[in-house]
């Protein structure tokens, strides 16, 4: 989604005609620093379009942070090139990268108006009903997880037992989201172990494992990548192997470890899917509503820098649910940069393993239209007729 915000900044761009030029930053704020621009206002409209539809990120991305003297660079160089306006699309990082920018700028005097647009797969930014981006992975994932279960279920003699692990950092929304093509008990998944209710241990990790097996036959169940016991340790392994410039750590994937006790503990095998990165890329599986919101979203933030605002992240505020319909606005990046909107307790069961009405509520509007429909076999045993 990020690719259709871009296109909605640039053609936006152009029809206000406020700007002798639109030029995009290679890698984001890394481009600037390396002065690695690109003529987007030249781009044929045509090749807009094609890019507006194209996976992945156009202009690549970055995990560089602004440090006060690269960001006392950056101003020197955009001041060198005349830019009076900066739109950055991102999430919480970006956010506080764009915050950055901004302060330093008003700081220094300098005529600088910055703009968030919002883009997250994890959807957890605040002060916004939710990021474009989220409504793709979750249509991805409503249907890879229930495809995991029927094949589960067809193969439940072999593997009993399927792991999918899911990204989006501390917040359940990516989890939750696989929950949305479920309809009955039995399917899948049986069980979704959010960030924001760990298990108390492994031990309990695998008791609940096994009280689905003897349930259901077979087990679905969603781990995150963060997945914590209540203490906090992560159950993937508890030594960072990466930790990135804004301070985030990145430990080892929970899912083949876990896999490994289940077989080893539970005598059960055990399989497991890491989708990663292509859930978050795979434009056959991209909502419509979702598509479109992110290009109205990066043409909102032209709107908003005409107003003469700065400083702002666009919004999402939800009118209505039936029928779906959002308005845009603009927060304080103040109230975004580096905080975290956790799934909230409303969208949790009781149970601590499923979602509830409210949340399907909130997320179904998100996936562009109805999933496609799936059939099992009707449970009629062929009884062969007598022949005398």
């Amino acid at each position: 989604m990020i690719n259709s915000s871009l296109v909605g900044v640039v053609e936006a761009a152009r029809e206000s005609g406020r700007y002798r030029a639109i030029i995009g930053a290679r890698r984001g704020i890394e481009g600037v620093l390396r002065q690695d621009f690109v003529d987007l206002g030249a781009q044929p409209h045509e090749v807009l379009q094609q890019v507006a539809h194209t996976p992945s990120a156009a202009l690549g991305v970055t995990r560089l942070r602004l440090s006060p003297e690269t960001t006392q660079l950056a101003l020197e160089i955009l001041a060198r090139y005349e830019v009076g306006a900066f739109v950055y699309i991102g999430g919480n990082d970006s956010a506080e990268t764009a915050l950055r920018l901004g302060a330093s700028a008003t700081r220094a005097g300098y005529p600088l108006q910055v703009v968030v647009v919002p883009k997250t797969i994890d959807n957890d930014l605040p002060a916004t009903d939710h990021c474009p981006g989220y409504g793709s992975i979750a249509r991805f994932l409503a249907l890879a997880t229930r495809d995991a279960g029927l094949d589960t279920e067809a193969t439940a003699g072999l593997y009993p037992v399927k792991l999918i692990e899911v990204m989006g950092r501390n917040a359940g929304w990516v989890a939750a989201a696989t929950a949305l093509a479920k309809s009955e008990p039995a399917d899948a998944p049986h069980l979704v172990f959010f960030p924001e209710r760990p298990p108390a241990s492994l031990d309990a990790f695998l008791e609940e494992i096994a009280t689905a097996y003897n349930r259901f036959g077979r087990v679905v169940a969603v781990v995150p990548e963060t997945l914590r016991d209540a203490q906090g340790r992560p159950l993937g392994g508890e030594q960072a192997h990466w930790i990135d410039p804004f301070g985030h750590p990145y430990y080892p994937g929970p899912a083949p470890v876990l896999a490994r006790a289940i077989e080893r503990r539970l005598r059960l095998r055990t399989r497991y899917d890491k989708p990663g990165t292509i859930a978050r890329m795979f434009m056959s599986c991209v909502s419509p509503v979702d598509w479109q919101e992110a290009y109205d979203a990066g043409a909102t933030a032209v709107a908003l820098l005409g107003a003469g605002a700065s400083e702002v992240m666009v919004s999402l505020e939800r009118v209505s649910d039936e029928p779906y319909r959002v308005r845009f606005s603009a927060v304080p990046l103040r109230a975004i940069a580096n905080r975290e909107r956790l799934l909230p307790d409303e969208y949790i069961a009781s149970d601590g393993r499923s979602v509830t009405a409210a949340y399907r509520r909130y997320a179904l509007p998100l996936l562009g239209g109805p999933l496609p429909p799936f059939a099992r076999l009707a449970d009629l045993p062929y009884r062969p007729q007598s022949t005398t």
